[in-house]
């Protein structure tokens, strides 16, 4: 009989009484009448309690206990430091994860395994699969990609487990991420030192086959740099000209030599078209050497055998790309018929 039952029988019990009493007071019974409801009194509880066990029945099962389902067990296990391939050989990187499970519904044929075991693999072989296919400078970016592939429940191989992971950190070893620094940095000077490279390569021709290409090209681009003053050009013609020159391997021509630099307080020394070599305080050219050549084999004057071997030695001097010397030496040794000495300083006279 359950608690709130006696608790009930109780107390109708003490009511019954009181209520007797009252009235046998009022009554005036006699004392047999007395001795009568002492006896009821004591076999009411009873009676009712017996009454009540029928109309209930027995509860042979604790309700509390009928109906209270056991939770799931759920299981855990941490892993650290384990070392997985990444895209590069030789570095790996280091996994670190707390790995849960539950079991799936057993059957009886199934072996006897060990779950934690097989939920470790399991999350090592999924967090492998996306490792392997990543470079290790991005470890940390890897990191909450496997934190979001291995948050979800999936079932292992055999199918008797559900498996995933929490606190996934992936790292790299201390030395594999100061090498990987180090790459970094030469793979960033290397690009730096390949673009001014090619700066430089670029400017070079630029210079070489454009500007400096003749000395027409160099004052074209001097007029440019100088905002068009003609004047400036005009004073640094002989620069280019030597510029020019030298960027081409070649001499500087013979009409452009008169606008050449010299030296502080030095003047031209004259030249003198008969006779012996001329004294040069420049460096001699081709038809200077030519010109005391001639002179020493006695060809002075107007000597014709002058005109005939400079235009020979100029068809041959053509031959070799050397049309500006040729030219030089016809214009000196085998002037036209109508030649005069105007005609030639206004050869030499640039054209501005």
């Amino acid at each position: 009989m359950t608690t709130g039952c006696k608790t009930t029988t109780v107390f109708l019990t003490i009511l019954c009484a009181l209520l007797l009493t009252i009235l046998g007071l009022v009554q005036e019974w006699p004392t047999w009448a007395w001795a009568t409801l002492v006896v009821l009194l004591a076999g009411v509880p009873a009676a009712a309690f017996k009454i009540a066990t029928t109309r209930r029945g027995s509860v042979p099962v604790d309700f509390e206990e009928q109906h209270t389902a056991a939770p799931i067990e759920r299981r855990e296990h941490r892993v650290s430091h384990v070392a997985l391939p990444s895209q590069w050989a030789d570095y790996d990187v280091l996994f670190s994860a707390t790995v849960r499970w539950y079991p799936l519904e057993a059957y009886g044929d199934e072996p006897v395994v060990n779950p934690a075991g097989l939920a470790v693999e399991t999350v090592l072989d999924r967090a492998r699969a996306i490792t392997e296919r990543r470079e290790p400078g991005r470890a940390s970016l890897v990191q909450h990609e496997l934190s979001g592939a291995l948050s979800r429940m999936r079932p292992d191989p055999t199918g008797q487990l559900q498996v995933m992971a929490e606190n996934v950190t992936l790292t790299l070893h201390e030395h594999d991420q100061e090498r990987l620094d180090k790459l970094a940095e030469v793979r960033k000077d290397k690009a730096v030192w390949e673009h001014q490279r090619k700066y430089e390569q670029s400017k070079r021709e630029y210079l070489g086959e454009d500007v400096l290409k003749d000395t027409g090209s160099a004052v074209v681009w001097w007029l440019a740099k100088n905002d068009d003053h003609i004047e400036k050009t005009v004073s640094d013609l002989g620069l280019l000209a030597q510029l020019t020159a030298a960027a081409n391997d070649t001499d500087v021509p013979e009409r452009l030599r008169e606008f050449m630099p010299r030296p502080h307080g030095e003047r031209p020394s004259p030249e003198v078209v008969d006779g012996p070599p001329r004294s040069f305080e420049r460096e001699p050219t081709a038809a200077d050497h030519f010109e005391a050549f001639l002179t020493g084999m006695g060809f002075t004057g107007n000597d014709v055998r002058r005109g005939m071997l400079a235009k020979q030695i100029a068809d041959i001097i053509k031959t070799q790309d050397r049309h500006e010397t040729a030219e030089e030496l016809l214009r000196r040794f085998d002037p036209p018929a109508s030649y005069t000495a105007a005609d030639d300083a206004a050869d030499d006279t640039p054209g501005f």
